[in-house]
């Protein structure tokens, strides 16, 4: 089956944000949805896999689990620019050094690693996606999410984090000033009123988006008790 999906990210339409949580680890927000703990507790991770973990991974661990996203198996997207950040960089240093990766530092630096980690965690046996869309990460999880819903998933949750990384490897407009991410639960049906998440501009409109940007749209515009 064919489903034809719109482009544009400023028509209004397609999910509805009815739930989210954010992670901005600077201390100055106070939305209880908003996490500011500059390393997450990452509750209910083992901690065998909690260890293994940056604050990036313990803050998606912490949202997807605050948003029961296992309890019925939500397809999960998980977008990020550069991935766990400093961590997939400093693989390569390694080897441009010479010396040898470790398994288990490899196996943390592939794309989806920590959707993967959630997902022992959690035991969530649903559908899983890593994606990367050179900083047009919302508009392409949105795509993502109209997919799923098209075929029938009554709820898709999507992730979106962004890091720092190494000066050496920074681009000024197209790399993060600080670590930040947001999950978002988007449905076909949503409360009322209803907020369609293509009107969400993720400060794409004034630079470049990111997930910062996202969470104070969603502050802005849903109700705290939501």
């Amino acid at each position: 089956m064919r489903v034809d999906l719109p482009l544009d990210n400023d028509t209004v339409g397609g999910p509805i944000v009815v739930d989210w949580r954010g992670w901005l680890p600077d201390g100055s927000v106070t939305d209880p949805r908003v996490m500011v703990e500059e390393k997450p507790p990452a509750h209910g991770v083992p901690a065998m896999l909690k260890r293994r973990l940056t604050p990036v991974g313990r803050a998606l661990c912490d949202m997807l689990g605050a948003l029961k996203a296992a309890d019925d198996e939500a397809p999960i997207v998980h977008a990020s620019q550069h991935g766990d950040g400093q961590r997939p960089l400093d693989m390569l240093d390694t080897i441009a050094d010479g010396e040898p990766v470790s398994p288990t530092r490899f196996s943390l630096s592939v794309h989806n690693a920590l959707a993967g980690v959630y997902s022992i965690a959690f035991h969530h046996q649903g559908s899983i996606s890593a994606i990367s869309a050179t900083g047009e990460e919302w508009p392409a999880l949105i795509q993502e999410a109209e997919g799923f819903l098209a075929e029938g998933a009554p709820r898709v949750v999507v992730v979106w984090s962004d890091s720092t990384i190494p000066e050496r490897y920074r681009a000024e407009d197209r790399c993060a000033e600080h670590p930040s991410a947001v999950a978002v639960v988007l449905e076909r049906q949503g409360h009322e009123p209803a907020l369609p998440a293509r009107s969400l501009s993720a400060g794409k409109r004034f630079g470049r988006a990111q997930p910062d940007h996202l969470i104070n749209e969603l502050m802005a515009h849903t109700p705290r008790d939501r």
